[in-house]
């Protein structure tokens, strides 16, 4: 049988694909920008009808209806990153948090700790062989998608195909719903004091060698970062995903990539963030690749990589240099994501930057400011990077160099790119602490 063939036998409804789950069982969502809606919309639908079915995914962008109270007994959602639109059900006890390394995100459906009865994905359009492609989201679906006992797909007409290891033949898939919409747009940019971004940007920017090989983050700091590079030379990209900003640094000339020790002449990624103009951009693009986390992720990978150049960002940092990114106090927040594993991998890479970047003060809703450069983390608070990990800390005050330092000299580079307002107090705190 032709796989045209294969195809049109399995086209149906998110509706009549849906009564495919059944209570008590395990679904993969892919997310990021990549949700399906018209499945999850469906799911929901259909939910008052079902018991105990469990959701996981990672982060996801957009409204999360199947995590809505009344939904309480028959969804209930098991994220293994916080996204703003599930926070307030974690927080409730309405959904689950399972804390990894996004490095070993997909490992658990793959080795059966968390196996899945269906996955819910979304492709673009079959190529002339058959394949489609997961297009935005390949790192966190593809391993998950192959682990599914039922793979139900929605292809969609405006999934840009990306390259790489992110195809699935359509014999893979045992539902096909063909859709055609808009993929989700967002930019990297977030509330917050743009100028203190820029000058976090530019110390970072300094400290990039020509010829690194980059990662960055999620947040309006990296992506800042790349506006400053225009002067450099032989950038090159790996990293868990990307947004607009590489496109500018290709067309200059600066990001070819050309330096990397490993997928020379690429940007590799897990998954992509932006606009329809990054999304037209990757479309069939030979520059672009897009792999599984469990490999892009791997911090024995990206240590191979010379110059590797991490970017992360964190909630809060205590004098010791430990890194807390995932919660506020005991109030879960976020995840791991893959600070720890690019941190660490940059770390052993020859010539590597491993950078931890953070404004030096918040401001609460209540209008009061808050260092965000701490004496010891609030009780409760999770660390992500250990202060064993740590090597530089930047804030919009310059850049602290921690790694073979003591604790008195962590301590006092640490306070010295604090804001000044706060200097005064964490100085006598560090001398309660003996610190200093």
């Amino acid at each position: 049988m032709s796989w045209q063939s294969i195809y049109q036998s399995r086209v149906t409804s998110p509706e009549e694909a849906i009564k495919v789950v059944q209570s008590g069982q395990r679904v993969f969502l892919t997310g990021n920008v990549s949700i399906p809606k018209y499945l999850l919309g469906a799911l929901v639908k259909r939910a008052p009808e079902l018991q105990n079915v469990e959701i996981c995914h990672a982060l996801t962008i957009g409204s999360a209806d199947y995590v809505a109270p009344e939904l309480e007994g028959h969804l209930r959602v098991n994220t293994l990153f916080i996204g703003g639109n599930v926070r307030k059900a974690v927080q409730e006890g309405r959904a689950d948090f399972t804390p990894v390394l996004l490095s070993e995100f997909t490992l658990l459906f793959k080795n059966n700790i968390l196996p899945l009865d269906v996955a819910l994905v979304h492709v673009s359009p079959p190529d002339e062989h058959g394949f489609c492609s997961l297009g935005v989201e390949v790192g966190l679906t593809k391993t998950p998608a192959e682990s599914a006992k039922i793979i139900i797909a929605e292809v969609n007409e405006q999934m840009p195909r990306t390259l790489g290891d992110s195809f699935l033949h359509v014999s893979r898939l045992d539902y096909v719903i063909p859709v055609n919409y808009p993929i989700h747009e967002l930019a990297m940019t977030e509330e917050g004091d743009m100028e203190v971004v820029e000058k976090i940007a530019g110390f970072i920017a300094e400290m990039i060698p020509d010829g690194a090989t980059m990662q960055m983050g999620i947040g309006a700091i990296p992506d800042a970062v790349l506006k400053y590079l225009f002067n450099k030379k032989d950038l090159g990209i790996h990293t868990e995903l990307f947004s607009d900003g590489v496109i500018d640094l290709v067309d200059a000339g600066v990001l070819t990539n050309a330096r990397k020790s490993i997928h020379p002449g690429k940007i590799v990624a897990g998954f992509i963030i932006g606009t329809r103009r990054l999304y037209d951009w990757v479309d069939d693009n030979p520059l672009i690749e897009l792999h599984r986390t469990e490999y892009i992720n791997d911090p024995f990978v990206i240590a191979q990589n010379d110059r590797m150049v991490a970017i992360n960002s964190a909630i809060e940092v205590d004098l010791t240099g430990q890194v807390c990114a995932d919660s506020i106090g005991h109030k879960l927040y976020s995840g791991v994501g893959g600070q720890l594993d690019f941190v660490y991998g940059a770390s052993r890479s020859k010539g590597g930057v491993p950078i931890i970047a953070l404004p030096s003060m918040a401001v609460m809703r209540d209008g009061t400011a808050v260092s965000k450069i701490v004496p010891f983390l609030k009780p409760g608070a999770g660390v992500v990077t250990t202060r064993n990990h740590v090597r530089f800390v930047v804030t919009e005050y310059g850049v602290a160099e921690l790694y073979g330092k003591s604790i008195r000299q962590r301590t006092l580079a640490l306070i010295n790119i604090a804001h000044p307002q706060f200097r005064e107090e964490l100085t006598k705190k560090a001398k309660e602490l003996n610190y200093i």
